[in-house]
């Protein structure tokens, strides 16, 4: 099975739906648009994991210079695999690594049981193993939101525009038709990120440069846990 190993800067930034709109209308005419995207964007939900202190909520808190994110996401509830994942973050750059699980190993680690990573091949999965196993890993909050992408192949960059950010911090079964959602941004929020190797293309750095945004530095997973650290 092979790894999905991803490294490259990422930079958030916060727009209203209006400039959105028009954003949207310069991105579809130059880029390409994500072969998954449909009228309203499609669906994007994570399962967010942390140690019983809260670990990685608080290394971003704090800002740290490096830090981390484990979570396993899908595309679908009707979806028969998912992603395994952990971005880490270290300064400017990130990087992300992911496995593909079947439901049945994604649910079992809803309940707390990682063993079978053990018996994947992949280094990454033992380190996942280890890590998740030995500081006691268990799931935090569902983050679910719609997404519109858009790709620049010449340099792996990739553009995302999220909306109607919600949550749950009570039922984690991400395969679920019935979700008990609440909105954790404003209808009128949309989070831009910008994902790129090196350096940013002059065209594409000039279209965003002519839409009014605001540079953030927001974590849907943060953002999530509102209820808990309200």
């Amino acid at each position: 099975m092979a790894i999905l190993n991803v490294l490259r800067q990422e930079k958030k930034y916060l727009m209203s739906l209006s400039e959105t709109k028009g954003l949207y209308g310069l991105l579809s005419k130059v880029l390409h648009e994500d072969e998954h995207n449909e009228s309203g964007g499609y669906l994007v939900r994570s399962l967010y994991f942390d140690t019983p202190f809260d670990h990685d909520y608080y290394e971003k808190e704090d800002g740290l210079d490096y830090r981390k994110k484990i979570r396993v996401r899908v595309y679908s509830s009707k979806a028969k695999t998912a992603k395994l994942e952990m971005k880490e973050k270290s300064g400017d750059n990130q990087r992300k690594r992911s496995l593909t699980i079947s439901k049945e190993q994604a649910l079992s680690m809803i309940e707390g049981n990682y063993e079978f990573l053990t018996s994947m091949e992949e280094h990454f999965a033992m380190e996942l193993y280890l890590l998740m196993s030995m500081n006691l890993y268990r799931p935090k909050c569902i983050v679910e939101y719609d997404r519109t992408a858009f790709i620049v192949p010449e340099n792996n960059t990739r553009l995302t525009l999220d909306m109607n950010i919600r949550s749950s911090e009570s039922d984690f079964n991400i395969f679920s038709d019935e979700l008990n959602l609440y909105p954790v941004t404003s209808p009128d929020d949309v989070t831009l990120e910008v994902k790129f190797n090196n350096f940013l293309l002059g065209y594409v750095k000039d279209l965003l440069d002519s839409c009014g945004k605001v540079q953030v530095s927001n974590s849907k997973y943060i953002l999530s846990r509102s209820i808990s650290y309200f």
